[in-house]
């Protein structure tokens, strides 16, 4: 069984407390732990920021989350210029940097950060984070005994389920 939910948001500063309230109330009411959900909501949060200060070209931008028995999977999909973020966020701020940061804490926060960037049409920054359950977690009766599901926006080859344990 999985949970899915997608948000059409204007370029706005109002839409990144949406996005995050929307997530984190529908983890909250599955029994993510508490602090599972906020690594998330941070990661979300800088994702959406970055959209607002880098994608000029666009209005508009979409969030897309996925959440199953064990893994929360979120693309923020904007409509800029895209960008190669493949060596962002790999080597620390200045320490008096005023920016730089975000992609340093998605990948922090979250077992796996991607981006796809796609010229012209806009970029993907594609985040993954494993679920740990409250034990008396609603999702645990949703999913026990159920199959995975096999679709959703992203490929089931590359979910970080099958990679080693998040340190």
């Amino acid at each position: 069984m999985e949970f899915k939910l997608t948000l059409a948001l204007p370029r706005d500063n109002y839409s990144v407390p949406v996005a995050r309230r929307v997530l984190k109330s529908t983890m909250d009411a599955l029994g993510v732990l508490p602090e599972v959900v906020q690594d998330i909501e941070l990661a979300l949060t800088e994702a959406c920021t970055n959209v607002l200060d880098h994608a000029q070209e666009s209005d508009e931008y979409e969030v897309s989350a996925g959440i199953d028995g064990t893994a929360c999977v979120i693309e923020v999909i904007d409509r800029g210029g895209g960008f190669d973020g493949s060596t962002k966020g790999l080597a620390p701020a200045e320490p008096g940097a005023e920016d730089g940061r975000g992609i340093q804490l998605m990948r922090a926060l979250v077992d796996k950060v991607t981006f796809t960037s796609r010229p012209m049409v806009g970029a993907v920054v594609h985040l993954e984070k494993k679920l740990e359950w409250q034990r008396d977690a609603p999702v645990k009766r949703l999913t026990e005994g159920r199959p995975p599901t096999q679709h959703g926006p992203w490929s089931r080859d590359e979910r970080i389920e099958d990679g080693p344990e998040p340190v």
